[in-house]
């Protein structure tokens, strides 16, 4: 399993991006995926996490109501949209996968290489 993300970028205070996630191989449905953000001097913590249907979500405190996770099991994909940004999410973004949904990063098997978002206030 390959995770390639991509969509990050600069963006000021309040505005959005969507970060997308495409996976290799075809068992990309059997996978829970998630995404976790590390900033420069932090440990890697969990953003969000997606069932295997995508009917399951779970999100971390500090994004719930503003972050959203989906899956397109037939592209073999999962996005997270990031709305209402605030400086502190500033951050390098990996998407991951693994067998069950939560937010211990030992959980996850597979790890994209990051895609960088940047807020600017």
């Amino acid at each position: 399993v390959q995770l390639q993300a991509s969509g990050g970028g600069l963006v000021e205070a309040g505005g959005s991006l969507r970060l997308s996630c495409a996976c290799s191989g075809r068992t990309f449905s059997s996978y829970v995926m998630g995404w976790f953000r590390q900033a420069p001097g932090k440990e890697r913590e969990f953003v969000a996490a997606v069932n295997w249907s995508g009917g399951g979500t779970y999100y971390a405190d500090s994004v719930k109501g503003r972050f959203t996770i989906a899956r397109d099991n037939a592209k073999n994909t999962v996005y997270l949209q990031l709305n209402s940004l605030k400086p502190e999410d500033t951050a390098v973004y990996y998407c991951a996968a693994g067998g069950a949904i939560t937010r211990a990063t030992k959980a996850y098997d597979y790890w994209g290489q990051g895609t960088q978002v940047t807020v600017s206030s």
